[in-house]
């Protein structure tokens, strides 16, 4: 009997031991600080042989697990390590949070997701810091100019500005470490004044699906973001050097990074650039030059739960404007658009002179934020700017050093916003802003002021939601709602207020009369709405695919509205109407994405439909005191802007690999049944690669890039009587260039210089053949021809 009683107690201990060992630990490697995930993250269950690595998703997964509890310990390269302990009852899901940083230290290529998704649904476009680094010489529009979907729409080659998916200007919303830009971007010819090498990570989202940088991004939203300090003891910094034969300058930039362990932080960062004049293959592009001062300084203290950040960047720029765009009769104009070089010629110089744009850009911003346990992340923000733009015609006498454009653009924004993880499936962002601008024009130009003194007064509150339904699945849903005030004083010309009909729609302006002026005081309200709809499926391991729906909505900017005179540093003459509504846009876009090793690609198709879309075109040449000018003059249509973009990628072996961009977009004109002025053409670039990363990182680049004629365009051509031969001539300002097809070189290497220091040389050539060619999309392309071929020796030190 004793006997069979220790075989049941032996048995039942038997029992009491035996576990379930078939259990799943599932879940994510988060960013403690803004969420995204961080894919290459190291779990090691302690005690065991198990382990697992974070997939691109930031995933992961560690089976044959029993039941009981299990310390964790999670790691990052870019991470503080931390330990965990988890309790295993069955299969059971669990997200880790890890401080994450990047690290700058010796060229260290972030492998995992240092920056946030700025919206769920739509595919961002990113350009690394790497990459941003070989355009340290160059701007922002250069720098963007290397995605799909992006062209540049240019003054010259001195100003730069971005056009994304065929739309530039006050449709493409510019944030500048987390400042939207307020910088008169209104002009065709005003470039964002943002210093490319202040940029430590460059994000395009191509539409408005990230409402909580504005509803009025019908073209989409570019976001510069500074990089970040590490959580650590150390002192580091770089040094770049560019040379460069065309335009005979260079560029030098230089920033420090001081961080602390206990979360404090400094950086300081400046750039100077300094350039004479640019050449085409066969002449001098004569007054081209640039000369270029920026800084800036970061403060900051960044804990796990709360934070606060100063930041303060001066930028400011001296550009040449092509002097053979600024000339004086009608007879001249013709002469120009039908000559195959420039009228003006004239030898080299660093010597800038009018005409020119002088630039100059004050920025300051504090933050801070706090994570609130079951509640989420609130941050404030207040921003100020400071801009002020001078703009130089050719003069005599007494006014020859007094800018004709003297504009003075001040906004205050406060921001706050509320970042919140509802349930671990369930995401929430929501904000309100508030902003107050003035512009005053200087009016002792002794020039008829192109844009008036105005207050003006933004309200904006949006929620952003984001919900996962399955593992597959991820669902985005949002809104915003912006109200303006718009108060300004504005002179018009008696003739043109009664040749508008305004003296008969608006008699309630007018505030004072005088012999051939109104003084009016236009008081605007628009009430813009825009909301966004979208969807993320994941197909495995190495697929996606993006849907989105957005409505975004943009009141007329100041240019639009009151523009009436001599654009001086765009030489030609601009009219605006007051009669304008808001533009609405409706945007449709699909992105398929396949990321393996060995070969990646994405397409990217999308229709925008826009009502009440805001053109300028040319109508007819105009005599003035100051010589003839081209007169462009807004009007409102119907527009629809169809087109697809393509990457694609394919690595040969582990060191040769090619790169392939598509872009295509088409704008018509739905009111007319005509083209769209201005619409990118048709381009394609092809970029062989090599780079070994045990060969001191050597690296060798061979892109070409062919950029098709622009065959479907309005006709906007006129005559003018030509008082000198008294005759009547066609002056063709429509028809586009000719296809063209340029080389461009790049190489790298590096050397190490200490156990701390490396130097990093490299040797570029831009338009290697040399070809002659003129740019659609650039607006002097009826005087001259485009750069011609530009040596460039690069040089950076990491210490």
């Amino acid at each position: 009997m004793r006997n069979y009683a220790l075989l049941i107690l032996l048995l039942s201990s038997i029992i009491s031991i035996s576990q379930n060992c078939d259990n799943t630990l599932s879940g994510t490697v988060t960013d403690l600080h803004d969420g995204s995930l961080l894919s290459g993250a190291t779990l090691i269950v302690a005690g065991t042989e198990q382990a697992a690595l974070t997939d691109l998703d930031g995933k992961f997964t560690i089976t044959n697990l029993c039941d009981g509890n299990y310390s964790i310990q999670v790691s990052h390269l870019y991470c503080l390590t931390k330990g965990f302990t988890v309790t295993i009852s069955g299969n059971t899901t669990k997200s880790f949070k890890l401080e994450h940083h990047l690290e700058e230290l010796n060229q260290i290529t972030v492998e995992g997701k240092a920056y946030g998704v700025k919206s769920k649904t739509t595919f961002e476009n990113t350009i690394s810091k790497e990459e941003l680094e070989r355009f340290s010489s160059g701007s922002l529009g250069d720098a963007l100019n290397s995605l799909s979907g992006v062209s540049s729409l240019n003054t010259g080659n001195t100003v730069i500005k971005p056009l994304v998916n065929g739309l530039h200007s006050s449709r493409v919303v510019i944030i500048n470490n987390g400042v939207r830009m307020e910088d008169q971007e209104w002009g065709a010819e005003h470039a964002p004044n943002i210093d490319i090498n202040s940029v430590g990570n460059l994000t395009l989202i191509k539409g408005a699906g990230a409402l909580q940088y504005g509803g009025d991004a019908i073209g989409g939203v570019i976001v510069a973001e500074a990089s970040k300090a590490p959580m650590k003891d150390s002192l580091y910094g770089k040094t770049l050097l560019t040379a460069a034969s065309n335009g005979r300058g260079a560029s030098l930039t230089s920033q420090l990074t001081k961080s602390y362990q206990n979360g404090w932080y400094a950086k300081a960062q400046g750039t100077l650039k300094r350039f004479g004049d640019f050449e085409a293959p066969d002449y001098v592009l004569s007054n081209t030059g640039i000369f270029e001062r920026n800084a800036s300084l970061q403060l900051g203290l960044n804990r796990f739960d709360y934070g606060i950040e100063a930041y303060y960047s001066i930028f400011k720029n001296e550009m040449g404007i092509l002097s053979a765009s600024h000339l004086g009769g009608a007879e001249d104009q013709i002469r120009a658009l039908n000559s195959n070089t420039p009228l003006i010629i004239n030898d080299f110089t660093y010597t800038i002179m009018a005409p020119k744009q002088d630039v100059t850009h004050h920025l300051a911003r504090v933050k801070g934020f706090k994570k609130f346990d079951g509640f989420g992340k609130l941050s404030l923000q207040y921003d100020f700017q400071s801009n002020n733009r001078l703009e130089f015609d050719i003069r005599t006498g007494d006014d020859s050093d007094k800018a004709s454009v003297d504009l003075q653009l001040d906004t205050h924004t406060l921001l706050l916003d509320l970042d919140a993880h509802l349930t671990d499936a369930l995401r929430l962002k929501t904000g309100i802003i508030g902003r107050y601008q003035t512009n005053f024009a200087d009016p002792n130009t002794g020039v008829r002021r192109l844009i008036p003194d105005y207050d003006k007064y933004d309200l904006g509150i949006y929620a952003v939601a984001d919900y996962k339904l399955t593992d597959h699945l991820l669902l985005e849903v949002g809104g915003r709602f912006d109200y303006t005030y718009l108060d300004a004083f504005k002179f018009y010309r008696t003739s043109f207020w009664e040749s508008r009909n305004y003296d008969q729609l608006f008699p309630e302006l007018i505030v004072e009369e005088f012999n051939n002026q109104i003084l009016t005081n236009p008081q605007l309200n628009y009430y813009n709405g825009s909301g966004t709809v979208g969807a993320t499926y994941t197909f495995g391991k190495d697929s996606k695919l993006f849907f989105n729906y957005s409505i975004a909505s943009r009141a007329p900017n100041p240019s639009e509205l009151f523009s009436e005179g001599l654009h001086h540093s765009a030489s030609r003459i601009e009219l605006g109407d007051l009669r304008f509504n808001s533009e609405v846009g409706h945007k449709i876009s699909l992105t398929f994405q396949r990321e393996t090793d060995t070969f990646s690609f994405s397409v990217n198709p999308y229709i925008n439909t826009i009502s009440d879309f805001i053109v300028i075109e040319p109508t007819e040449i105009q005599q003035t005191v100051r010589g003839n000018f081209q007169v462009w003059e807004y009007r409102q249509t119907n527009a629809q802007l169809i087109g697809v973009d393509v990457d694609a990628s394919y690595a040969f072996t582990e060191n040769f690999s090619l790169k392939n961009q598509f872009s295509l977009v088409k704008g018509y004109d739905r009111t007319t049944d005509k083209p769209l002025i201005s619409m990118p053409p048709v381009n394609t670039k092809n970029e062989l690669i090599y780079q070994n990363s045990e060969l001191n990182n050597i690296r060798f680049s061979l892109q070409s890039a062919y950029y098709f004629r622009q065959n479907e365009y309005p006709d906007t051509n006129f005559e003018v009587f030509l008082p000198e031969t008294e005759t009547t001539e066609l002056v063709d300002v429509s028809t586009p260039p000719d296809a063209y097809h340029l080389l461009n070189f790049n190489s790298s290497i590096d050397l190490n210089a200490s156990k701390k220091t490396i130097v990093t040389v490299g040797i570029g050539i831009t338009n290697v053949l040399n070809t002659s060619y003129r740019n659609y999309l650039n607006r002097l392309r009826y005087y001259a021809d485009d750069l011609g071929r530009n040596f460039l020796l690069n040089l950076k030190i990491n210490y």
